[in-house]
């Protein structure tokens, strides 16, 4: 557990939440076992033992009125860094910006994304505590491969081709080296990494694994039914 050094520890949550989405439709938004997609988000991070401000950036009003109504703090972004292509780890510069006016500069930062609404308060703290624990430049939530890249092909004219050159050794999945994939539920860093870095995939990378349930990635209609589902046999 965590020490008295690290409870003393400022550490900012950010929940980026833009009013445009390509697969849904006002995808933060959109109700989710009866409350909107980001409530659950916001509710889990308002609940973390460790985090000390908790922000949503965006650019749409409708989305900072209900983030003001459960509980978060609303830092506006300019539309600009609202777009499709926009790279995620520049609205967290932004938000990071706007506090250093502010003479604010938290010790670690906590990307919390509204699409991983199976996210616990508890998966938050773990995560937290792993990154003051290890001697790492990033913390990144993942979980185990469902299909191992070893089974994957792309298409060459006519022709498939596998995407990784096989190993003579592997017989089975069973002899496969064990290969995990970011989960989009928790990223963590400090403000001094992600100035340095482009994005979270960079220097020392410490693993936060969580199983296939919790890692419910919102991205299409399809993981919305799948999310509803799971959150009403939990109940």
């Amino acid at each position: 557990m965590a020490n008295e050094n690290f409870l003393k520890k400022n550490i900012l949550g950010i929940i980026p939440a833009r009013g445009g989405s390509k697969g849904i439709p006002r995808k933060n938004i959109k109700p989710l076992h009866g409350k909107p997609l980001i409530y659950y988000t916001i509710k889990e991070a308002l609940k973390s033992k460790f985090l000390n401000r908790v922000v949503v950036s965006t650019e749409d009003n409708d989305i900072a009125e209900i983030a003001k109504k459960f509980g978060a703090k609303v830092i506006k972004r300019p539309k600009e860094l609202a777009r499709d292509e926009t790279p995620i780890r520049d609205v967290v510069i932004h938000v990071l910006n706007k506090f250093k006016e502010k003479k604010y500069i938290p010790d670690a930062v906590v990307l919390l994304q509204p699409s991983s609404p199976l996210r616990k308060a508890h998966h938050i703290d773990e995560a937290i505590s792993l990154f003051f624990h290890e001697n790492c430049d990033f913390v990144v939530s993942v979980c185990e491969s469902k299909k191992p890249p070893y089974w994957y092909f792309i298409a060459e004219g006519n022709y498939l081709r596998p995407l990784l050159k096989p190993d003579d050794s592997w017989s089975g999945r069973q002899d496969l080296p064990k290969t995990y994939i970011p989960n989009g539920a928790l990223y963590i860093s400090t403000p001094e990494k992600l100035y340095k870095f482009s994005n979270y995939y960079n220097g020392k990378i410490v693993p936060y694994v969580m199983s296939m349930e919790e890692s419910v990635d919102i991205d299409d209609e399809l993981d919305f039914i799948l999310a509803e589902k799971l959150m009403e046999r939990k109940k």
